[in-house]
């Protein structure tokens, strides 16, 4: 199951290329089922949580536009920087990298609008040898 489609790409971000639409056409997909792996970690199904919920449905929609824009608007052909600065006399250059080593990324907040963030888990030890949960 795809969250979104083409459709939505073009009407929720914007316009594509040709190149950029087929890109974006494989890239759903991916972005799909990579959400799907980060709820199965957390012991969460999604697919099933979407069909239950037609607003939490919305939502992974709004995601899955927002991994694939953000995914289409790394650069494919250069190192892709965020802040690049230079100077003249002293010879140097320096620049931050949007995506350290490129690639599809999902932030923790888009993992929590879809109630699947791995949340921590708080343990203590009893000193006189028994666990708390």
């Amino acid at each position: 199951m795809d969250y979104a489609t083409i459709d939505d790409i073009k009407v929720l971000w914007r316009s594509m290329s040709e190149e950029e639409s087929a890109r974006a056409i494989a890239l759903i997909p991916i972005v799909c089922g990579s959400l799907r792996n980060e709820a199965k970690k957390t012991g969460k199904n999604l697919d099933q949580m979407v069909s239950e919920d037609p607003d939490l449905l919305i939502v992974a929609k709004s995601v899955t536009v927002d991994v694939v824009a953000r995914t289409l608007m790394t650069s494919t052909d250069k190192e892709p920087m965020s802040q690049f600065s230079e100077s003249a006399l002293g010879y140097s250059a320096s620049g931050t990298f949007l995506v350290p080593g490129g690639g599809l990324f999902i932030k923790r907040s888009e993992l929590d609008r879809l109630g699947i963030k791995n949340k921590q888990k708080i343990r203590t030890i009893d000193m006189c040898g028994g666990t708390n949960d």
